[in-house]
């Protein structure tokens, strides 16, 4: 249920009136809009009377019972277009941004001169596993702690926002310098971890999982909302179907459906869609061409000796080509890439 409040309600009135609300046992998210202010209730709604709450508050102009189960992620509630700031760079609503980097981070030399590498190329955030979940107990699984340290390394050498994923909420404290957590698809519905992530005061970016429906991709993203954390990134990474040429099939359907649905920033991960090198540029271009927020590209100096997903990883020289094509056809979709 959401409350709609008048144009220029005092501040005051709002919090009483938000007070009063959670006195009867519910959670609430307030969406701040040019025009309006909206109160969502988060919890069993069926014994509030809506219309007896509209005629009692003098700041409430109306009120909408919203039939779908996620509330704070829900369009209706934030009709605007929500910009998740990432280590200063604005995710959403016009800014695309390109995240990109290693698979995994193997050492110094590579993770700084990758970082070094795509900054120059065009994007504008570092990504690198630290921590890697692996199908196989006996494959490279990262470098942990360290990974973490030599991606700091590697933000101070450039500057670029780190991106990194996070196994499980005991390793949280250990993020504390890094810019944006990255919940993996194996951890979607990592209910414990999602609320823990919730609770953490930076941006937070949420895979896909391989089977999972856009309703449940939402459902993760409104545990962790519903915790106080608004800074939330969808992914989509490309599903498991019967097709077995690729590693995964891009769901491009899910970009324009999900910008329908949420207000959330939403990017397209080619790299694990295909599984492939050669189909991560077509399926950046269409992501780009379906209304995407930004890209998320793996990126090697040596893909062939990477040690963790190689075959899916950009060159150097190609990720430079990649993005110089992507430049305009951002431009020509009326968007800009950069920090601000």
């Amino acid at each position: 249920m959401v409350f709609v409040l008048k144009p220029g309600a005092a501040q005051q009135k709002i919090q009483q009136f938000v007070l009063k609300i959670e006195s009867r046992g519910f959670k609430t998210f307030i969406s701040t809009g040019t025009e309006h202010t909206v109160v969502c209730l988060i919890g069993n709604t069926s014994t509030i009377d809506m219309d007896s709450i509209v005629q009692t508050n003098d700041i409430v102009e109306y009120g909408k019972r919203v039939t779908e189960p996620y509330k704070a992620v829900n369009r209706t509630v934030h009709p605007e277009d929500t910009v998740v700031n990432a280590g200063g760079v604005s995710i959403g609503n016009g800014m695309f941004q390109v995240i990109s980097g290693p698979c995994s981070v193997e050492s110094e030399e590579q993770i700084v001169m990758v970082a070094k590498s795509v900054k120059a190329s065009g994007a504008t955030l570092l990504r690198g596993g630290a921590f890697k979940p692996r199908t196989s107990p006996y494959a490279f699984m990262g470098l942990g702690e360290e990974g973490l340290r030599l991606l700091l390394t590697a933000k101070r050498e450039t500057g670029l926002p780190v991106v990194t994923e996070v196994m499980n909420q005991t390793q949280l404290p250990l993020f504390e310098e890094i810019d944006v957590i990255q919940v993996g698809t194996r951890n979607m519905q990592n209910f414990d971890l999602l609320r823990e992530v919730g609770r953490c005061n930076k941006p937070v970016l949420l895979k896909r999982g391989l089977a999972n429906t856009l309703e449940e991709l939402m459902m993760s993203a409104e545990y962790i909302m519903s915790e106080g954390n608004s800074q939330v990134i969808l992914c989509e990474r490309g599903i498991r179907t019967f097709e077995t040429s690729m590693r995964n099939t891009l769901d491009i359907s899910a970009v324009p459906l999900l910008k329908q649905k949420t207000h959330l920033p939403v990017i397209v991960d080619p790299s694990h869609a295909a599984g492939l090198q050669v189909l991560v540029a077509p399926l950046a271009r269409a992501a780009v061409a379906v209304g995407a927020d930004g890209l998320m590209i793996e990126t090697h100096n040596d893909p062939a000796q990477a040690l963790c997903d190689g075959a899916q990883s950009l060159n150097l020289l190609q990720f430079e080509t990649l993005m110089k094509d992507l430049k305009r056809r951002i431009a020509f979709e009326g968007k800009l890439i950069g920090a601000v």
